[in-house]
């Protein structure tokens, strides 16, 4: 893999707020599932997961800048050889140089810059990195936001996610779930180091809106209209729940602003917490069109019915 920072976009000095808003911008620009069937775009998906992985350990990251480890996280081997004149050189073909750096075949030396000391310190830093990189090391965790519908939420759902591999995983959402709440998929994070364990995935659940209910705690709440027989009059109507629709009743006289209690019927109960409520609110509605018969029976009703409704606000007829 290339350079992380390269690969995500941001400088060297980035914050790691810049970094995992970098991340998320392309994890979600290059999808697979916005991009069935594009090898290409799939790479880069999972070159955007790896630089991540990377640059959000705060361990790797620091390793990587000090040239410790590669983009890949493996680890970068240093070679140091005398040559002729005693000087030391940095390479991987010999002891003579070549295509580590350091002078060809033959050639004299015209400086002396051996240090002893400096080339055991580099010794033996290069042995302890040798034995830490034969430690286990776990793989970082990968983090994914999942959108679902406020009545997934609620009853529960199968969901199907792709991972940074490619992988396509399907993610059971418990019934009861809460916005912000990280379902975690073990193992299924990036690979450990030396025959550490994988990291697991950590997937964060955004409810999205919904149309008609309002969700607040483990409560629902619901503005319902109902016609103006059904609250002068009294009646029995069906309600949607987030179990499906129920019968409410309506009681005689009711107005807008009236709220009724379903108990029970808002999120389900968890391990640790009860069924919410749902709350209906009634909303009186007339009818779209001036009706006549209705207009002259409110005129002669409010002849000889006066009431005052204003007179708690200060406003008396």
């Amino acid at each position: 893999m290339r350079d992380p920072y390269q690969v995500l976009g941001v400088n060297r000095g980035a914050s790691q707020d810049e970094i995992k808003s970098a991340y998320r911008r392309l994890a979600k620009s290059y999808h697979p599932d916005l991009h069935p069937g594009d090898a290409g775009v799939e790479q880069k998906f999972k070159d955007v997961g790896a630089a991540y992985a990377l640059l959000s350990d705060p361990t790797k990251r620091s390793r990587f800048d000090r040239g410790e480890i590669d983009a890949d996280g493996n680890e970068v081997r240093r070679t140091y050889h005398r040559g002729r004149a005693g000087g030391r050189q940095a390479g991987g073909e010999g002891p003579w140089g070549g295509a580590g750096g350091g002078a060809r075949r033959g050639q004299w030396r015209t400086s002396f810059d051996f240090d002893a000391d400096d080339l055991f310190e580099q010794m033996f830093r290069e042995g302890r990195q040798r034995r830490q990189g034969n430690t286990p090391e776990r793989g970082a965790d990968v983090h994914y936001a999942m959108r679902i519908d406020l009545t997934e939420a609620a009853q529960g759902a199968k969901k199907r996610i792709t991972l940074i591999e490619g992988d396509v995983l399907d993610l059971n959402v418990p019934a009861g779930t809460e916005d912000g709440q990280v379902l975690r998929l073990k193992g299924k994070g990036q690979a450990g180091q030396h025959g550490g364990e994988a990291g697991d995935a950590l997937v964060e659940i955004k409810i999205k809106p919904h149309a008609y209910f309002e969700r607040r705690g483990r409560d629902i709440h619901l503005d319902l209209p109902v016609t103006l027989p059904e609250a002068v009059l009294g009646a029995s109507i069906l309600v949607p729940t987030l179990a499906g629709k129920v019968s409410l009743k309506i009681p005689k006289g009711s107005n807008t602003g009236t709220v009724l209690r379903l108990k029970g019927k808002g999120m389900p109960e968890s391990k640790d917490q009860p069924a919410g409520d749902q709350y209906v609110r009634l909303q009186v509605m007339l009818p779209e069109r001036p009706d006549k018969d209705l207009t002259a029976f409110v005129d002669k009703w409010s002849a000889r019915h006066i009431y005052d409704v204003r007179g708690k606000i200060g406003l008396e007829d």
